[in-house]
């Protein structure tokens, strides 16, 4: 908690001398209040020696956002996590919970600053000074992990601009990534992020350069180069693809990114087929997306939220639609390595399976299951079967 009491202070003294103290008061008054609480409950089974882990956690966000003064505001958000009704048994282990008793699930109790910044808004330009919700494109490279109880956020400022009517300018610089893990496992950083993207009469065309640092006083770098393109309607598609460089003063190694993807609407449902390459080098090193909401990609069981050495090749089907006034969706992963070798080919199976609903504007729930199976992969993999139940409110 301490650690995010200077960039609070920071972001109130800015805002502060950016208004008057009239202005202050009006903005203030013209600000907004929001509540958000989602309490959700998951289980994890595991093919393996440690106990199957459950939990039940209430996760209660506070939000203000103020009024706007001469295109300056201010967003202030706290977060915390609870474990409710005494149903703890899980492992979190860069926080030291229940170490090497129960499978992982990732959501540590905590209480912290989620987001702290001042803006500056303008008609083609917006700036943020703080902690804050950074996102881009697909999630695929930069995200906010949303889906965990304590999501991703980062301290730095970021800037959006939008100098043409087709053209999009983003660039962050980051000082510490905000993870998933309270603030045990957070990372302090010195990452430039530039991504920039323009519409065409073929789809939207999109260029990135994600030049990574971790600020540990050692040499290191994690550069990621990369194009994307996607359009359509009925029938859509995404081709991507990336190029990766690793250095530290021990090793460096490259690696590429390839990603395809169709998607073809029908009879009210939308059907999805996908090929994703997180390529290796030589087997030694997988293409690695440190940034990325994980969980939306591989499979929802979480199994490959590291790419392994011989890279990740994933192939998958999915299939959605409404029913009984909520949303549905199925999903097939096939998983094999980018380097095959005779011992490590085949890296398992998945199916996942959603039913989610909005009661009103107030009320959502959703149930969401993801079942692993190894294969041949069992030397590294186990079996693995997940389950969330969750009700969240909104005010």
């Amino acid at each position: 908690m301490y650690r995010v009491i200077p960039v609070l202070l920071i972001t109130i003294t800015v805002a502060t001398s950016a208004m008057a103290n009239e202005s202050i008061t009006e903005a203030l008054n013209n600000g907004k209040a929001s509540v958000d609480l989602r309490l959700r409950y998951e289980s994890v089974e595991q093919d393996n020696a440690v106990e199957d882990a459950g939990a039940l956690t209430l996760r209660t966000h506070l939000g203000y956002s103020s009024g706007s003064y001469k295109g300056f505001s201010a967003k202030l958000e706290m977060e915390d996590v609870r474990i409710a009704g005494g149903q703890g048994d899980y492992t979190v282990g860069p926080t030291g919970y229940n170490p090497g008793q129960y499978s992982v699930i990732a959501d540590p109790e905590h209480t912290e600053l989620d987001q702290g910044y001042l803006q500056y808004k303008t008609d083609s330009i917006q700036t943020k000074l703080g902690r804050q919700v950074l996102t881009y494109d697909n999630h695929r490279f930069v995200g906010h992990v949303g889906w965990r109880q304590d999501r991703q956020t980062f301290d730095g400022v970021s800037i959006k601009a939008t100098p043409l009517k087709s053209l999009t300018v983003n660039y962050s610089y980051l000082t510490q990534r905000n993870r998933i893990f309270a603030e045990e496992a957070d990372v302090e950083s010195k990452d430039h992020l530039l991504n920039l993207s323009y519409k065409t009469p073929v789809g939207k065309l999109t260029g990135y350069a994600y030049m990574l640092t971790v600020d540990n006083n050692t040499d290191n770098a994690l550069d990621t180069i990369g194009f994307s393109l996607n359009g359509g309607k009925d029938l859509s598609y995404h081709v991507e693809i990336a190029d990766q460089t690793s250095e530290t003063v021990a090793s460096e190694f490259d690696s590429s990114y390839l990603f395809a993807e169709l998607a073809t609407k029908f009879s009210g449902m939308t059907a999805k087929l996908g090929h994703e390459i997180l390529g290796s080098d030589d087997g030694n090193y997988g293409f690695s997306t440190p940034l990325a909401t994980l969980h939306k990609f591989n499979g929802w069981s979480d199994q490959f939220l590291g790419t392994p050495a011989a890279g990740l090749v994933d192939t998958y089907l999915s299939l959605g639609g409404k029913v009984a006034g909520g949303k549905w969706l199925l999903s097939y992963h096939d998983f094999s390595a980018d380097e095959s070798s005779a011992t490590l080919s085949d890296l398992g199976s998945e199916i996942d399976l959603l039913f989610a609903k909005k009661l009103s504007k107030t009320y959502s729930t959703g149930i969401k299951y993801a079942s692993y199976s190894a294969g041949d992969a069992a030397a590294s993999k186990v079996d693995t079967d997940k389950l969330w139940v969750w009700f969240s409110v909104k005010i």
